[in-house]
């Protein structure tokens, strides 16, 4: 049963090897079955080792006790020798496998920046067109190209740890800009509520009024969980940050076209023996692409 359509009318009825199936083809670069752009997703995503993933957990429990649903598509960095991943997001979400009401599946970036941003929006479309209430898209990091993934959230959560540190690498990375709420996680540790009074003099020392709250959790202890949750229902975003992540899929997109074409080996043979210079290997794959 490959035909898109039949799995996803399969995948409505709760059959989850039919989900996983339609989503596989979907990162394969098949055509969703459902209208695009219908999906509406919350993006976390922050520097590593911060909690995402543990956090996210806590998220989880939050909202199976008010009796929703949720879908988690976390994405594992490859290895640039072997492209293969870890895929252990999972291993920090104990309590994801052990519900009906959670469904977690793990992709690898395979070292493709923007092949893989392709497919995240029809498969967040699929993923509530089959009823799940909340879709998250971890990220592994807050690199450049997390900067991609979590741009095509329709919200976006940054996570920091007590580290001032970390802080400064989001700044530097550029997502501080994207980010709809910026978390700081761990604050049962010394200088969490030091680095959420840095975070909220960083934010008020740009351009944009319409600044995103700060808020202080634990995923260790479960403090401030059910109050995040509660902000997250009614968080909206500005336009100046859309316009921003607007800009990100506009790349991505680029970016897609460029891995993917035909021209590319081409393309890179040309540089390398010097019958052509980057620039016009640039304009020689745009004005020669479908």
């Amino acid at each position: 049963m490959n035909d898109t359509n039949s799995l996803f009318e399969s995948a409505k009825l709760g059959d989850r090897r039919a989900l996983a199936r339609l989503l596989s083809l979907l990162e394969e670069g098949h055509a969703s079955p459902v209208e695009t752009g219908i999906g509406d997703s919350i993006g976390v995503t922050g520097p590593p080792g911060v909690g995402k993933s543990t956090l996210i957990g806590k998220l989880i429990d939050e909202w199976l006790s008010r009796g929703e649903t949720v879908a988690v598509l976390a994405i594992d960095p490859s290895s640039p020798q072997t492209g293969g991943a870890l895929l252990g997001d999972r291993m920090r979400m104990m309590n994801a496998d052990s519900s009906d009401s959670v469904y977690v599946r793990s992709l690898a970036t395979r070292n493709h920046p923007g092949g893989l941003m392709d497919c995240l929006t029809p498969m967040v479309d699929v993923l509530c067109a089959c009823g799940w209430q909340h879709v998250v898209l971890e990220t592994v990091g807050a690199g450049q190209s997390e900067i991609r993934v979590v741009a095509f959230a329709d919200r976006i959560i940054l996570v920091d740890g007590p580290d001032r540190g970390d802080v400064v690498q989001a700044e530097k990375a550029g997502i501080m800009e994207l980010a709809d709420m910026i978390v700081i996680n761990k604050s049962d540790l010394p200088n969490a509520q030091r680095a959420a009074e840095a975070v909220k003099s960083a934010l008020s020392a740009g351009s944009d009024t319409n600044t995103p709250d700060v808020l202080l959790v634990s995923a260790h202890n479960s403090t401030g969980i059910s109050e995040l949750v509660d902000s997250m229902s009614k968080l909206e975003s500005s336009q100046d940050r859309e316009r921003l992540r607007i800009r990100e899929r506009l790349i991505s997109a680029w970016d897609s076209m460029l891995l993917n074409s035909e021209l590319l080996d081409e393309s890179i043979h040309a540089i390398e023996t010097g019958s052509m210079t980057l620039r016009q290997a640039v304009e020689h794959i745009r004005d020669n692409s479908d």
